[in-house]
C-alpha cells in the first residue's frame, strides 16, 4: 500500500506543476519523464500512464470533481483537488485493467475520510445515470459514453459499495487520541534581599497664597439691556392682545343694520350694543437705535436683510396672484375623489384576479406532484430490475478476476527470482561510482589548496604596497573654488556662487508673492465691510418705514383701516 501511495503522491506533485494556460501536455510529459528517470521502470511507467490519462481526459474529470466540491465536498481542502482527479481517472478508465483488488489497495493507501466521501458521491447511481452522463455526452457521443464509461461503472457498483462500507467501518473504529495533561510549571519564590526601611521625609512647608479678588456681582446677574428688552416685549405683547380683542369686538360692524334710537330707549340701546373698551393704552414702539445700544454681528445683519427681502418677495407674489384671479379648488377636489375611488376599485379587481390565479396554480402544482410520484415509482421498478441484472454480471466478473489473480501471482513470483540477480549488478555499479567520486574529490581538494596558496601570496603583495603608500607624505590642505562646477555628471549641476544667487532670487520672488496675497486679503476685507454697511443701511430704512406705518396706524382712527374678513 505504501508503494501505491508513493506513486499517487508523485502523480499529484506533477499535476500541481501543470498550468493549462502556459504548458502544453506533450512538453509537460517529456519534462516529467526526465524528472522520473531515477525511479524504477515499473513505477515510472505507471506514473506516466496515469499522468497522461489525467491530462487527456481533464475536462471529464473537472466536471465530476467540481460538482463534488459544490455538493458533498464543501468541507474538503482545495489542495486535494488533483487527488480526487487521479482517483476518478483510475475508477473510470483503469479499473478493469488494474483489477478491483489493486484499485482497493490504492484507495486504502489514501486518507479514509476523503476516499469515503468521494466514492460515495461518484458511484451513486443517481449521479452516474443522470447529470454525469449528460455532461459527458456534451463532450463525447452519447453511445460512446454509455458503452465505455457509465455502464462499466454501474457493473462495478456492488464491489465499490462494499469498499465504501469498509471505509466507513474504519472511520467509526478510529478512536480519538487521548490528550495527556501537560505538566504545570510550579513557580518558585525569588531569593531576594530584604530592603532596609526608608526614613520618613520631613514635611514641606505649605506655601502662602495671596488672597484672591472676590468675584464681581455682575457675573451672576443678567445685563441691564436684556432686562429692558424683556420688559419691552411684555408691553408689546399686552398691546397686541388689546388690539386683537378690539378687532374681534368690532368685526363686521359695518354690515349690521342699525335703527334710529328713540329718546326713551337709551338704556335699552346701551344694553344691546356690544361692550367697548373704556380706556385704550397708548402704543409705544421700541427704538433700540436711540435708547438702547445693540451690537449686531455679521450673521445677524445678513439674516435680518434676507428676512426683509423674503417678506417683500412674498408680498409681490400675493399681489400677482390676486391680479391673475384665484379659483375655488372644490371642482379639483371632487375630480380627485372620483379618480381615487376608481383606482381603489381597479386595485380590488386586480387583487381578486391574483387570488384566483393563485388557486389555479396551487391545483396545477398538486396534479404535477401526483404525476411526479407515479414517474418515480416507475423509475424505482426499472432500477430494481437493472440491479438484479448487475448482480448476475458481477458474479461472472468475480470468477474471471480470481483466474487473473492466480496468473498475476505466478508472474510476481518469477519477478522476485529475477530481482536478486539485478540487485547484485546494481551493487557493483554503485561501488564503481563511489570509487570514481572519491578520486574526483581528492583532485578537487588539491586544486583548492593550490588556489588558496596563490591567493595568500597576492594578499601579502597588496599589503606591502598599501604600507608603502601610507609612508609617503600627503598634502593636508585643500583649495576650494566657489565658482567651479563639481562635474559629477548629474543633471542641473552648478557652482556654489550660482546656487547662492538663485536662492537670493527665490527669496525675492517669495516676498513678492506674500505681498500680493496680503493686498488681496485686505481688498477682500474692505469689500466685505462695504457689503455689510450697505445691508445695515437697508435694514435701517426698512425699520424706519415699519415704524412710520405703525405710528400712522396708531394716530388714524380704526375706521380708516377696515379689518379683513376671515
Amino acid at each position: 500500500m505504501a508503494y501505491y501511495g508513493e506513486c499517487i503522491e508523485t502523480v499529484i506533485e506533477q499535476l500541481d506543476k501543470f498550468k493549462p494556460k502556459k504548458d502544453s501536455p506533450e512538453q509537460f510529459l517529456e519534462a516529467a519523464s526526465t524528472c522520473l528517470q531515477t525511479l524504477s521502470p515499473q513505477k515510472q511507467a505507471f506514473i506516466l500512464e496515469v499522468l497522461s490519462g489525467c491530462l487527456e481526459y481533464r475536462k471529464l474529470l473537472t466536471i465530476v470533481v467540481d460538482a463534488f466540491y459544490m455538493r458533498d465536498g464543501q468541507l474538503c481542502l482545495w489542495s486535494d483537488y488533483n487527488l480526487f482527479q487521479v482517483i476518478c481517472y483510475l475508477a473510470t478508465f483503469q479499473l478493469e485493467e488494474l483489477g478491483f483488488q489493486l484499485f482497493s489497495n490504492i484507495v486504502k493507501s489514501q486518507p479514509a475520510d476523503k476516499m469515503h466521501k468521494f466514492l460515495r458521491f461518484f458511484f451513486n447511481p443517481l449521479n452516474l445515470c443522470s447529470w454525469i452522463k449528460d455532461e459527458w455526452s456534451l463532450i463525447y457521443e452519447m453511445a460512446h459514453v454509455k458503452e465505455n464509461w457509465t455502464d462499466p461503472l454501474m457493473r462495478w457498483q456492488p464491489e465499490v459499495q462494499e469498499l465504501i462500507d469498509q471505509l466507513e467501518r474504519v472511520l467509526t473504529n478510529q478512536l480519538p487520541l487521548s490528550k495527556t495533561k501537560a505538566k504545570v510549571t510550579e513557580p518558585k519564590q525569588f531569593n531576594l534581599t530584604v530592603p532596609r526601611p526608608r526614613a520618613i521625609p520631613m514635611p514641606e512647608p505649605v506655601p502662602v497664597v495671596a488672597k484672591p479678588r472676590p468675584v464681581p456681582r455682575a457675573t451672576y446677574q443678567s445685563p441691564q439691556e436684556q432686562q429692558v428688552l424683556e420688559l419691552t416685549k411684555r408691553r408689546n405683547r399686552l398691546k397686541a392682545e388689546e388690539l386683537l380683542l378690539r378687532a374681534n369686538l368690532g368685526e363686521m360692524r359695518c354690515a349690521m343694520p342699525r335703527k334710529a334710537p328713540a329718546q326713551g330707549s337709551k338704556k335699552a340701546l346701551r344694553l344691546q350694543s356690544p361692550p367697548r373698551i373704556c380706556k385704550t393704552l397708548q402704543l409705544l414702539f421700541c427704538r433700540p437705535s436711540d435708547d438702547i445700544p445693540i451690537k449686531l454681528n455679521t450673521a445677524a445683519i445678513l439674516r435680518e436683510g434676507a428676512l426683509y427681502q423674503r417678506q417683500v418677495e412674498k408680498e409681490l407674489q400675493r399681489v400677482d396672484k390676486l391680479v391673475d384671479g384665484a379659483r375655488d379648488l372644490s371642482e379639483f377636489l371632487e375630480w380627485q375623489r372620483k379618480m381615487q375611488a376608481k383606482d381603489y376599485q381597479e386595485q380590488r379587481t386586480a387583487s381578486e384576479c391574483r387570488r384566483l390565479q393563485g388557486k389555479l396554480s396551487h391545483e396545477e402544482a398538486v396534479l404535477a406532484r401526483q404525476r411526479l410520484l407515479q414517474e418515480n415509482k416507475q423509475k424505482a421498478d426499472r432500477k430494481k430490475e437493472e440491479m438484479a441484472e448487475l448482480t448476475q454480471q458481477c458474479a461472472a466478473r468475480r470468477l474471471q478476476e480470481e483466474r487473473s489473480m492466480k496468473e498475476l501471482v505466478e508472474q510476481v513470483m518469477e519477478g522476485h527470482r529475477n530481482t536478486q540477480v539485478a540487485q547484485m549488478k546494481l551493487l557493483k555499479r554503485r561501488q564503481q561510482a563511489v570509487q570514481e567520486v572519491r578520486e574526483e574529490s581528492q583532485e578537487l581538494l588539491q586544486r583548492r589548496a593550490q588556489e588558496a596558496r596563490e591567493e595568500q601570496t597576492q594578499r601579502c603583495e597588496l599589503i606591502s604596497q598599501l604600507r608603502a603608500l601610507e609612508t609617503q607624505p600627503t598634502r593636508k590642505g585643500k583649495l576650494v573654488d566657489l565658482t567651479q562646477i563639481p562635474g559629477y555628471g548629474l543633471e542641473g549641476e552648478m557652482s556654489i556662487v550660482e546656487l547662492r544667487e538663485r536662492l537670493a532670487r527665490l527669496k525675492e520672488a517669495q516676498k513678492r508673492e506674500e505681498e500680493e496675497k496680503r493686498d488681496q486679503i485686505i481688498q477682500g476685507k474692505r469689500a466685505k465691510s462695504q457689503e455689510l454697511q450697505n445691508t445695515l443701511e437697508q435694514i435701517s430704512l426698512c425699520r424706519s418705514a415699519m415704524g412710520r406705518s405703525a405710528a400712522l396706524r396708531s394716530v388714524l382712527p380704526c375706521n380708516v383701516f377696515p379689518t379683513p374678513s376671515i
